[in-house]
């Protein structure tokens, strides 16, 4: 509970401190820091570059886009011959010749038919592209993230993490199969349009070149304002995410402490930077389509004030040019205004590109390791050799290269070994401090110590889960930086505190400790762990499906098939950290002779507030801030009365 209290504490001064970024952001101070992308240019370069396996669909994207574009100026540039050759002689003629009209109308109707069916070819390739795209950016992340260590995921908020992969990709899929082709699209409609209107009347082209740079100062105001809040959104979400995911996560907590007001008021404080941000963008960009239409309509009565004077003063203009050119002046706005609308679209998915890649530029877990794990065949001298033959049921052991480049093995015992071993998560304040500590081959050592002692930290370092500052810790003699890291944590079993089953059945989830294990192993796995009961009382028994971490499952329940997990994988060395502190003291007897059988032969490293649990240790070593105070057996220690004797007499209470 004072943990518990601690963390409400701490969680209300973020409150504060999240109140006082919302009201810098209210009063200006801060209130862009971070919104642009880091480096626009370069982040679209590189998502271009995902792009490179499509060359061939994209030349003929390119082809229909210029033969979608062309078709339409076409078909507006003919209202001009249209007018002047057939429509216009007509006029006032008796039983006119309607065979050459049709003619043109026919023609047009069979442009505009190549233009449609072009329109939705690069429409329907262009999905096809940017889905293959994006399933390639989701496995180059999902791949990336497997690979990365596992401070990055203790440092993140996985919801934020989740956001990358829905909100920012989301955001690519718009713009590469939309945002992309529209502004070609656009740019090449503009060229046309402007060559067709230059040839039909160079005046009227000045008046609309005028209007145009002041379209141009007007987009650049309003969409340089825009664009700062569209990436601010896409942090924003991402923020959202990660808070009500932790939220979900830790509803019970928030109700047992009656929590759930201040969570409103975090919430409120998260969701309202969300609405600003929004709000702002959006707010910019939705004013942008009716400014550009207005002004659309205004060049629109411009030209035809200006056309029809110049066709009263015969400049050399008819009305069909004046037609096919207040036609064209509408087809040259129009994707002026798609451009405009398209840039804001593309600077939210630069956005969310830049976090894309920012999980993709995180360095991956190092791994200089070498020693690899193998079964060997133990002949009659007591000497291992690999052969071509199956060592399934062979020995484990260290495999590594001399200098002749011979196969060197030795043998997995599970001899751990730490020497002046001092850690830092910071790189400032230590952990550890000048840990010495060794574990036989079979020995089961315990780890006893007040919360923030180092307990957990210490099997952390032995799979490597971070890497120490200085000292050494040797695996059967090797150092375990030579090790190669699969292979490491394959030699270790590990059951912790906090456990996660995975989508599917409960046989599956046992088997998730060794793939390959068959029926019989997962069912002898769950047996020794004392699961087997409960598991046939399930509806389906070893095949009932669970879902939502085995939310159907009772927390004991829950750690005796991660117990079953580990066991599966008959590991040399074992780590159960408070792996019965969810199991009521009746099933932690009953558990405990399975466990003891789990444990025979292993090297096995126990923490454990349950003092009477390992009373059976090899050897019981007391951590206080970070170093060990004491080591023994546990007659040993209560003989000399020190920290342990108050702990297990209760004269000290562990916190």
């Amino acid at each position: 509970r004072f943990i518990e209290k601690f963390t409400l504490l701490k969680r209300t001064w973020e409150n504060s401190m999240a109140k006082i970024q919302i009201s810098n952001m209210k009063t200006g101070k801060n209130a862009h820091a971070g919104m642009k992308p880091k480096n626009f240019k370069k982040t679209v370069i590189r998502l271009f570059s995902y792009l490179k396996n499509y060359k061939a669909q994209l030349v003929f994207v390119v082809f229909c886009i210029l033969l979608n574009s062309g078709t339409s100026i076409a078909v507006t540039s003919s209202m001009k011959p249209l007018i002047d050759n057939y429509i216009t002689p007509l006029i006032g003629v008796q039983n006119p010749d309607l065979t050459g009209f049709m003619w043109v109308i026919i023609s047009i109707a069979i442009v505009c038919v190549i233009g449609i069916s072009a329109g939705y070819i690069y429409s329907r390739i262009m999905i096809n592209i940017s889905q293959g795209t994006l399933k390639r950016i989701r496995d180059d992340m999902y791949i990336h993230m497997e690979s990365l260590p596992i401070k990055y995921f203790d440092n993140n908020a996985h919801g934020n993490l989740m956001s990358r992969y829905t909100n920012d990709v989301e955001s690519l899929r718009q713009t590469l199969s939309q945002s992309l082709p529209h502004i070609i699209s656009s740019v090449v409609t503009i060229v046309g349009v402007f060559t067709v209107m230059c040839v039909y009347s160079p005046i009227l082209t000045l008046i609309v070149v005028g209007m145009v740079i002041v379209i141009f100062f007007i987009v650049r105001f309003i969409g340089g304002r825009s664009s700062k809040y569209f990436v601010a959104q896409q942090q924003a979400i991402g923020q959202l995410n990660g808070f009500v995911e932790e939220m979900v996560e830790g509803q019970k907590v928030v109700k047992v402490f009656s929590y759930e007001e201040r969570t409103k008021q975090k919430f409120d404080v998260v969701n309202e930077h969300l609405f600003k941000s929004a709000d702002r963008a959006h707010g910019y960009a939705n004013m942008l389509g009716p400014i550009m239409v207005n002004i659309g309509y205004v060049l629109y009565a411009l030209v035809a004030v200006i056309g029809g004077y110049l066709i009263t003063k015969d400049f050399a203009i008819s009305i069909g040019t004046l037609t096919s050119f207040l036609l064209l002046t509408r087809s040259f706005i129009m994707p002026i205004n798609q451009i405009s609308q398209q840039l804001n679209s593309i600077i939210m998915s630069v956005a969310g590109a830049e976090r894309i890649f920012d999980v993709l530029d995180e360095p991956v877990e190092e791994d200089k390791g070498f020693v690899t794990l193998v079964k060997a065949a133990k002949d009659n001298n007591g000497n291992f050799n690999l052969t071509d033959k199956d060592n399934s049921d062979g020995v484990w052991c260290w495999k590594s290269k001399d200098e002749q480049g011979n196969d060197v093995l030795v043998e997995l015992k599970g001899d751990v070994i730490f020497s002046d071993v001092n850690f830092s998560y910071d790189n400032q304040k230590l952990v550890l401090k000048n840990v010495n500590l060794y574990a036989k081959p079979g020995q089961k050592i315990a780890f006893v110590g007040s919360t923030g002692a180092g307990k957990t930290t210490i099997t952390n370092l032995i799979n490597r889960f971070y890497d120490i500052s200085q000292g050494q810790i040797t695996y059967d003699g090797i150092d375990i930086k030579d090790i190669k890291k699969n292979a490491l944590r394959q030699s270790l079993g590990i059951v912790l505190q906090d456990t996660h089953l995975f989508t599917g059945t409960v046989k599956e989830n046992i088997r998730y400790g060794k793939l390959d294990a068959t029926d019989e192993e997962v069912y002898a796995a769950a047996h020794l762990a004392n699961a087997d009961f409960f598991i046939k009382h399930l509806p389906d028994g070893y095949d009932t499906v669970l879902s939502g971490d085995g939310a159907n499952l009772s927390q004991g329940q829950r750690q005796l098939l991660s117990i079953a997990r580990a066991a599966v994988a008959d590991p040399p060395v074992l780590i159960l950290d408070e792996a019965t502190s969810s199991i009521d003291t009746r099933t932690e007897k009953i558990i405990e002779r399975g466990m003891d059988k789990l444990m025979e032969g292993r090297t096995v490293f126990v923490i454990a507030h349950r003092l009477s649990t390992i009373r059976n240790a090899q050897a019981i070593i007391v951590l206080e801030n970070g170093e060990i105070i004491e080591r023994g057996s546990h007659k040993e220690l209560l003989d000399s009365q020190g920290k342990y004797y108050q702990l297990y007499t209760g004269a000290f209470e562990l916190s």
